[in-house]
């Protein structure tokens, strides 16, 4: 049997176009999200338990994706009229971890000849030729791919992560830094590199004001919750 190759965007590409039918309408992505970040998401398949958790925590917390003006888009390779009936089930019936009466107000895509499934590599034959992988990609305002990320079937995502990415490169574009392994909005960001050889001395030195030199090509700089709050919440 010859193994099919599947064709995954990367980082720094621009998304993959398309026009789909949803359950808040038709969608031409990404063009109708110009000027936003979007996370588009897949799940497995319509009235399953993990799946189910996943919307449910992603309609919780749309609120806070919105804030750093974010949006949501979701895909399937069930029907519309599948999807619409799950999401009512989820509203009328699902009470989980709190979560009681959940409306999903962001777009599912109905996606049954698994057209956008395959433009964006969510068809892996090792996982199902069926169904799609738990896929993430985080696309920035002007449509370029930022995050990519790939669950199996078996295993839910971490809404807190997500959140936390899409605050990561907002705060890196916004204040001209990286930010270091488990950060969080109001630790200490990594500022760029040393230019030159008399900027990585002073750094060193300590008279770059407000840097802190763990060695000469590694530093940080303080920036507080409420200034990346202050530049990036809507």
């Amino acid at each position: 049997m010859e193994n099919t190759v599947v064709s995954i965007p990367r980082i720094g590409e621009q998304a993959p176009e398309f026009k789909a039918v949803t359950t808040q309408g038709e969608i031409n992505f990404p063009a109708d999200y110009n000027g936003s970040w979007v996370i588009l998401f897949s799940h497995p398949a319509d009235f399953t338990p993990v799946c189910t958790s996943e919307f449910m925590t992603f309609a919780k917390m749309e609120k806070d994706f919105a804030a750093y003006n974010c949006k949501l888009v979701g895909l399937s390779v069930d029907g519309l009229y599948s999807h619409i009936a799950w999401l009512r089930n989820i509203k009328e019936k699902i009470d989980f971890k709190g979560m009681k009466g959940m409306e999903v107000k962001f777009p599912l895509i109905e996606d049954i000849t698994m057209e956008v499934a395959k433009k964006y590599g969510m068809i892996q034959e090792g996982e199902s030729n069926t169904k799609a992988v738990r896929a993430v990609f985080v696309i920035d305002p002007k449509g370029v791919i930022r995050t990519v990320l790939y669950y199996p079937l078996s295993t839910g995502r971490n809404f807190d992560e997500l959140l936390r990415i899409v605050v990561a490169l907002q705060t890196a574009d916004a204040f001209t830094c990286a930010t270091p392994a488990d950060w969080r909005p109001g630790d200490e960001v990594i500022v760029p590199p040393a230019g030159s050889c008399g900027v990585a001395k002073d750094r060193v030195e300590g008279k770059e004001e407000n840097v802190k030199c763990y060695d000469w090509y590694f530093c940080t700089k303080p920036v507080s919750a409420q200034e990346i709050d202050s530049k990036l919440k809507k």
